[in-house]
């Protein structure tokens, strides 16, 4: 069994949607961010860094394992999923798009948020600066998704990991007008049954308008920009 630490953020997202994906039984262990739940001594036994999500596998011993992309590749090799392939050329092309998430759009797209959202004081150039280099991010995506389905080829643990933050531009200001490509990805991706369940991890899904919502994510403040 593995219990699963999260919260609803995209990072959580990746992780739940990628157990739904491969139907391993878990628990969910909820992380309640605005209460600081992350921080307390019990949670950072597992994750020093107080970030969600993160696991322990009781199945392999109990061991812990934190950040979102170690959790996915964890899985995946676990079960031998063709989420992560085992063939070289079509892993490292999976690898390749996993990072640019973990690097790239989760980063900036987190940057955004906070300046766009949270930050008491607008800085225009700040806001500026992250939403127009997650937009050049989401180009890359759309110039990607122009000749392939799915991100690596296949459908895989890449597209679960930038979908879970694309999903939310909204929140962080970033347009999608003319990626034609990355809209109908993001709408075949939803459409998937283990998503739809993956996002409704740890409870149902709220639009991220909601006041309560969008209060908690305020209080948790920077907590939700790791990769």
């Amino acid at each position: 069994m593995i219990e699963l630490f999260t919260a609803g953020t995209p990072n959580g997202w990746k992780a739940s949607i990628t157990l739904e994906e491969l139907e391993l039984p878990y628990e969910v262990r909820a992380i309640d961010l605005g209460s600081g739940d992350q921080k307390k001594p019990e949670f950072l036994a597992i994750n020093p860094n107080g970030r969600i999500p993160a696991i322990v596998d009781h199945d392999l011993g109990g061991i812990r394992v934190f950040e979102s992309g170690a959790i996915m590749i964890h899985l995946c090799e676990k079960t031998g999923s063709p989420l992560l392939p085992t063939d070289p050329a079509k892993r490292a092309e999976v690898m390749s798009w996993l990072m640019f998430q973990m690097g790239g759009v989760g980063p900036m797209m987190g940057q955004a948020n906070v300046f766009f959202r949270y930050f008491p004081e607008k800085i225009q150039p700040a806001i500026d600066r992250y939403q127009h280099e997650s937009r050049r991010l989401f180009e890359v995506l759309d110039g990607q998704l122009q000749k392939t389905e799915w991100l690596a080829g296949d459908y895989s643990i890449a597209d679960i990991a930038n979908w879970s933050w694309v999903r939310i531009h909204g929140w962080s200001g970033v347009p999608i007008d003319g990626l034609d490509a990355l809209s109908k990805w993001m709408d075949t991706m939803k459409e998937r049954p283990a998503v739809q369940r993956g996002v409704a991890v740890p409870e149902q899904p709220r639009n991220t308008d909601d006041a309560e919502t969008a209060e908690k994510l305020k209080k948790a403040g920077a907590s939700i920009i790791t990769r």
